[in-house]
Order: structure tokens, then sequence, then C-alpha cells
């Protein structure tokens, strides 16, 4: 997340927000919380995600944060854009009664869960808490590939669903964190040690 002093503040804990909000609207769908029915709310809600992702993305790129600007960037685009379109897409064909093949999903999370866990070790110099974060989506991501590819059916979606709830818990904490720290000049929320500490640039 970009911490530099001059320029933009760090817009990593809105991004975090927006991340929790899809991981426990997901959470609920998954785990039978809700029906198919709200896959019209969920698109909207998903959608203005990307509003917040999209611009964290930007900001970051723009401060020199190459790994959480890259991860925002996709995640606004994928995660958020393309899957709350999709909602509201899936829902309108359910009207009229209209089948589509999800299969083609499950291929394109293949490539976001391949790509998220090659990028993680470049975490491992974040908060513990940002980490934990992050391993939770390497858990979940995946899952959702194989449920949209027909692998697995309603039990690794609900396993998906824990993983993305444990996500969105922490991605809450880590904004908090991030912000009331940073607000404080001081840990008010224990964040945790970094895996890889930064090296002393002399």
């Amino acid at each position: 997340m970009s911490t530099q002093e001059n320029g933009w503040a760090n817009p990593g804990p809105a991004g975090l927000v927006a991340l929790a909000v899809a991981c426990f609207t997901f959470f609920a769908l998954y785990t039978g919380r809700v029906t198919g029915a709200s896959l019209p709310l969920l698109g909207i809600w998903l959608l203005g995600g990307f509003i917040i992702q999209i611009t964290v993305a930007i900001i970051e790129l723009r401060e020199g944060v190459l790994l959480g600007g890259n991860v925002f960037l996709f995640f606004s685009a994928f995660f958020m854009f393309v899957t709350g379109t999709e909602c509201l897409f899936k829902f309108w064909m359910s009207t009229k009664g209209i089948a589509i093949d999800p299969r083609i999903d499950g291929w394109a999370w293949i490539v976001l869960a391949v790509s998220l866990l090659l990028w993680t070790p470049g975490y491992f110099k974040a908060p513990l808490v940002m980490v934990l974060l992050v391993l939770s989506l390497d858990v979940a991501v995946p899952i959702i590939a194989l449920k949209d590819l027909g692998i697995l059916g309603h039990t690794g979606g609900f396993i998906a669903g824990i993983f993305l709830l444990i996500s969105g818990i922490l991605a809450i904490y880590m904004a908090a964190g991030t912000i009331l720290n940073s607000v404080f000049g001081k840990q008010v929320l224990p964040l945790g040690p970094p895996i890889i500490k930064p090296e002393n640039k002399a």
C-alpha cells in the first residue's frame, strides 16, 4: 500500500473495505444465507467496489507501489467489474429462461488464482495481518475456479465462503489498523510483524 508522505494519501484502506464487502457478500451467497435472487443487488455492490478499487490502483501505481497497485488493478477489473456485471447479466438471463455455460468463468478464475498465488510471496514483507488475508484468498480463489469449472460442488462453495469471510474480517481489521495507526501516529491496532523484514538501506 502507498506510504509516501508527499503526494497522494494512502487509499489502501478504502480498497480493503471494498474487498471486505465482496468477501462478506460472497460468503453469504456461497453458504446459502441468501439466494440467487440477490444477484442484482450483489452486482450493484460489486460495481461500487470497482469504483473504489480502480481509484486505489491508479493512485498506488502513481505512487510507485508495484505489488499493491497491480493487485488492486486486476481485483477492480475481474473481481469487481466483471463479476458485478455478470451478476446482473446472469439474473437477467435467468428471467428469460436462457441457460448459459458458467464454466468459462472457471477458466478465467484459474488465471486469477495462479497469479495471486505466484504474487503472494511479495506480501511477506507486509504486516502479518495482510499476509494472512492474502493467504486466505489463496485458498478461496482456486476453490471458486474449481467450482465454476464444475469440478467442486456445494461443499467447495461453502469452504470458499468460509475463507472469504476470514479474508473479509482481516481486510476490515487491516483497513482500520492502517487508518488509526496513521492518524494517531502510534500502534492503536497491532498488525503484526512481516514474515520477511524489509532490508535496511544504508
